[in-house]
């Protein structure tokens, strides 16, 4: 059974009968609640929220981007995901305060203009040096998980000097889990006090932890059997010995359009993490901090939490989305509620108006063998593509748009 879609419209419901009003630095104002806890087994399937439709092509594309230790938005531009476009325009758009701008040069009135947003997004997929100024948004999350930099002074015998150390934090994490698994200390930072200023946006999901633990016998087993192995005696390297959680931490948390997002991300990095180092995909936790709605995704959350259907409404939704026919029969009946109950119930008609569907399954493309050289050499994450990871048997409902705030 999907809990996980029941989770966050209960979040959304929370957030609307007990969220205080405050305001934000975009202005929209929000209603706000403090300290929430989702968790989420991986085994119950991949957390892809159903209640709306998600589009894990740009998820997987983000995280990608992450991984890669990229901090300019060409790599996201150029796949067509358009995440942080808004805060990239927003850094352009505030370093040219004049909307137009008319000036002399060599005798002639020269005019300038600033570049709407769309002109904007095009000028960074075809000119390499607007983009490599423009699209840059400073060192977030990337530069903190694959090259957080330290300044130290080495003192040699007749001067000392200033050097600088970068720590790959992804790399750590991965030899880690291959060396000592019970560690406590498997954690990754992106909240880098000494360079929050430098970046466009800091960090809203500001870092992570891995947990892992055995797998008991029973565990294993079931394990073999979807391997196609008859007994557990004479082993098999292959067979992972090891469960893995991971427990994200957010301080700020866009409900509606974000927190989707982030769920299905991490599940993801979950499970890559997982893949590179034989283990299973275990509980998936996020620790949310300032938890709010904008005020203008009021009305959306409430369509996402739906309400329940009426006799009536169940009668149509089973004629006319799932095609059962045979409910018109018993549908002109007042004396028929509760046949008409029981067939709804068996034939799996919804209750309500966005009931959630079953989750959907992760597909690896890319084989065993490129994983396990991934936790060796990290620089194969740079090969890692959007179509290497498949999401099947995903059933969701309709879209539903909602501005975004930067």
């Amino acid at each position: 059974m999907n809990q996980l879609d029941k989770q966050y419209t209960d979040l959304l419901q929370t957030i609307l009968e007990y969220g205080v009003e405050k305001k934000d630095r975009t202005g929209t104002g929000t209603k706000s609640i403090f300290g929430y806890t989702i968790r989420h087994n991986m085994k119950d399937g991949f957390p892809l929220l159903t209640t709306k439709k998600m589009p894990f092509r740009l998820i997987a594309t983000e995280l990608i981007w992450f991984l890669r230790g990229d901090t300019n938005i060409k790599f996201l531009v150029d796949n067509d995901c358009h995440i942080w476009d808004g805060d990239a325009y927003k850094r352009y758009w505030d370093a040219h305060p004049d909307a137009e701008k008319t000036f002399q040069y060599e005798g002639s009135t020269i005019e300038t203009r600033r570049m709407n947003k769309e002109e904007f997004i095009n000028k960074i997929k075809t000119d390499d040096e607007f983009a490599k100024k423009w699209g840059e948004l400073g060192p977030v999350y990337g530069k903190q998980w694959r090259d957080w930099e330290v300044e130290k002074h080495v003192i040699h015998p007749d001067r000392t000097v200033l050097a600088s150390k970068k720590i790959d934090q992804i790399a750590n994490l991965i030899h880690d889990l291959k060396t000592n698994p019970d560690s406590r200390r498997l954690m990754v930072n992106a909240w880098n006090v000494g360079e929050l200023d430098k970046m466009t946006l800091p960090p809203c999901h500001y870092g992570f932890q891995v947990y892992t633990r055995e797998l008991s016998l029973d565990e294993r087993m079931d394990l073999m059997v979807k391997k196609h192995k008859m007994i557990l005696e004479g082993g098999d390297d292959s067979l992972p010995t090891r469960a893995i959680s991971l427990m994200w931490n957010q301080r700020s948390v866009d409900t509606f359009l974000g927190l989707p997002f982030n769920i299905a991300s991490y599940g993801l990095l979950l499970e890559i993490i997982a893949k590179s180092v034989n283990m299973v995909p275990d509980e998936l936790i996020g620790n949310l901090g300032d938890t709010h709605l904008y005020s203008n995704h009021i009305e959306q959350a409430k369509e996402q939490i739906g309400r329940g259907l009426d006799r009536i409404e169940r009668i149509n939704y089973g004629v006319d989305i799932l095609g059962y026919e045979s409910l018109l029969d018993y549908g002109h009946s007042q004396n028929e509620d509760e046949l008409i109950t029981k067939l709804c119930d068996e034939w799996g008609v919804p209750t309500r108006t966005r009931e959630p569907y079953p989750l959907p399954t992760l597909v690896f493309n890319k084989t065993d063998k490129f994983f396990g050289e991934l936790s060796d050499d990290l620089s194969l994450l740079d090969h890692l593509d959007i179509s290497d990871f498949v999401v099947e048997n995903y059933k969701s409902h309709p879209t539903i748009k909602a501005p975004l705030s930067n």
